[in-house]
């Protein structure tokens, strides 16, 4: 099985490489490659993987679970690039540092194990064939480094899942312009009918022009051109002026909701002295998201989130998806559920995803994998991936909220230590520094700073014959006071020195029924025994959350299983423990429509 797609759809060229699928492979455990020049020497590689899957997982071809914190990959590809034409080399994530070399040349290093990056390769082409060598480092007992829910032991236990080594997202190859649109920011306006389009170009030239064309359901919107005459460009589009908005601006049947994905494609073609240098396609949502008066809104309209905890791993892949119908399917089967979107947990995910999700119709809280503690390394690599996440995903409709710290998770004293809120502090301004379309968590679940929302979690829930435990689960959601106030783990809902502003309350997890359908160990919050007691206890705690007048949405944990998790909706291949119509039933006993 392979990655065939274009891996990064919302910035789309024509012409592309894929460079998945079988790679020489070889483990450094004594750590001589570099030493012994292994970029160079092809003997060196004795095993055979299949890129992007990591070697953990039973998709590579290796399905070997001991760790191995140095690892290498080997090919060879042809590419012709022709005079004034740049090679760029592409990959969507390789855990967790990675050091590139062409022809035996070392060309990047990369840090960040969720993160994309690219590197101009052009210079280090030779005649023919070309080599390709990537050393992954990935020091599983290093507690500084973002990892989320990797295990650093062998065999995962507890939350704790197999850990990912390596190349685990799509690498290509893209041939263009000696001058190329090297970045395309995409920031719509829905109140002002506007979109912003920021680009950045690899070099200038002041002859250049940058011609745009928007369409809507294919149809031709608005198009323009304008001097390129700087590296970044920055206009906005006025979409209000054209007719088909004209009478109807706020019409719900072209603005992005996940009931009424309506999404615009934009065509942004480079120009040099009347040729077309560089081209490339993508698309954008106008959807607005705020909060007011306690309650989150979407498009100016109060708008109750349900989500469900997604976690990102598959049987066979681990982190990676084995195809992008996968990464469909499970949207599908959320939305068939009668949830709007997610949280996607401890995981930055494929832009194939965030596609889909575009696509669909389909809420995203964005995540980025925690470290285990709090130091200078933590603080300085947590901030270069968020740095780079933002860049990469910012123009993506879906996402509504970033959650930069779960659980105090790499900040284990914030409850009351100034400099582990500083940063949780300084986590929620600069998000919103990089982007001024979303909402930021502060901390997910307890202990938070300064928060857009907050976000609380509560497994307090119980057995159906726990009464005393389950009503006070019932009761503390029942008002704003109350639920701020809840005792259900030993941290405050606010942190020394903070207090609640009025922010809309979220249960960002809860539930987590375990269901073993399998005959496989595992565990869950609670437990049933059959798809009677499990409904059952669904409609009970679902029942209790609708009932609270405090709550402004949620978040149940989880989606499917995973590993030895029994918790999911789902089993961890995909397959419903219930009929999923039942969970919609259940799902569907709050519309929005009561709270307009």
């Amino acid at each position: 099985m392979s990655r065939n797609e274009y891996p990064r759809p919302q910035f789309q060229r024509e012409n592309w490489l894929n460079l998945n699928g079988e790679w020489r492979f070889a483990f450094d455990d004594e750590n001589v490659g570099l030493k012994e020049k292994w970029y160079r020497n092809e003997t060196a590689y004795p095993h055979k993987i299949n890129v992007p899957f990591v070697y953990q997982s039973e998709l590579s071809g290796i399905n070997q679970r001991d760790p191995h914190d140095i690892v290498w990959y080997y090919r060879q590809f042809s590419v012709q690039a022709m005079d004034k034409q740049r090679v760029i080399l592409h990959f969507g994530a390789v855990d967790y540092e990675a050091d590139i070399f062409i022809n035996g040349c070392h060309a990047k290093n990369h840090q960040g194990g969720h993160t994309s990056f690219q590197v101009d390769i052009t210079d280090y082409l030779a005649e023919g064939q070309q080599t390709l060598s990537v050393r992954a480092f990935d020091p599983h007992m290093d507690e500084s480094i973002p990892r989320g829910k990797q295990f650093w032991e062998t065999e995962s236990a507890g939350i704790w899942y197999t850990n990912s080594t390596g190349i685990w997202q799509p690498v290509w190859l893209e041939v263009v312009s000696e001058t190329y649109l090297k970045e395309v920011k995409l920031t719509p306006d829905l109140d002002q009918g506007t979109v912003t389009v920021e680009t950045v170009l690899s070099h200038h030239q002041p002859q250049m022009e940058l011609e745009y064309q928007i369409y809507f359901k294919k149809q031709p919107v608005v198009a323009g051109k304008l001097s390129a005459d700087t590296g970044k460009l920055r206009f906005s589009v006025d979409l209000f002026q054209e007719h088909i908005f004209r009478s109807n601006f706020h019409h719900d049947g072209w603005s992005w909701t996940p009931e009424n994905p309506q999404l615009f494609d934009i065509k942004l073609s480079l120009i040099d002295d009347g040729e077309t240098i560089d081209q490339l396609q993508s698309y954008f949502g106008m959807r607005k998201i705020h909060t007011e008066n306690g309650m989150v809104y979407l498009n100016n309209k109060p708008y109750y989130q349900k989500l469900i905890l997604d976690q990102g791993y598959w049987p066979s892949g681990l982190l990676t998806a084995p195809s992008d119908e996968d990464l469909k399917k499970d949207i599908l089967l959320a939305k068939e559920m009668g949830f709007n979107g997610c949280r996607k947990h401890q995981k930055t995910e494929d832009p194939r995803f965030l596609y889909w999700a575009d696509q669909l119709g389909f809420l995203v809280w964005g995540e980025c994998a925690a470290p285990a503690i709090y130091n200078e390394d933590s603080v300085e690599r947590l901030m270069r991936e968020w740095t780079e996440i933002i860049a990469r995903d910012v123009s993506h409709p879906s996402i509504v909220t970033w959650v930069p710290i779960n659980e105090s998770w790499g900040v284990p004293k914030i409850s009351f230590d100034r400099t582990q809120q500083h940063f949780s502090q300084a986590m929620y301004h600069f998000l919103h520094a990089l982007d001024k379309t979303r909402l930021v968590i502060s901390n997910d679940g307890w202990a938070m700073t300064e928060t857009d929302i907050c976000a609380i979690h509560n497994y307090a829930h119980g057995q159906k014959d726990e009464t005393q435990k389950y009503e006070y689960f019932k009761e503390s959601l029942h008002t704003r006071e109350k639920l701020i106030q809840r005792i259900s783990t030993p941290w405050p809902i606010f942190a020394a020195g903070f207090s609640y502003q009025d922010q809309p309350i979220l249960l960002t997890e809860f539930g987590g029924i375990g269901f073993d359908v399998s005959g496989q160990p595992g565990w869950g919050y609670t437990s049933v025994d059959n798809e009677t007691e499990f409904l059952a206890d669904y409609q009970r705690v679902l029942s209790a959350v609708y009932g609270s007048v405090g709550l402004w949405g949620y978040c149940y944990t989880q989606l499917t299983d995973v590993e030895q998790e029994i918790n999911g909706l789902l089993t961890y291949d995909r397959q419903p423990k219930v009929d999923l119509a039942a969970i919609k039933a259940i799902n569907d006993q709050f519309h929005v429509s009561q709270v307009e």
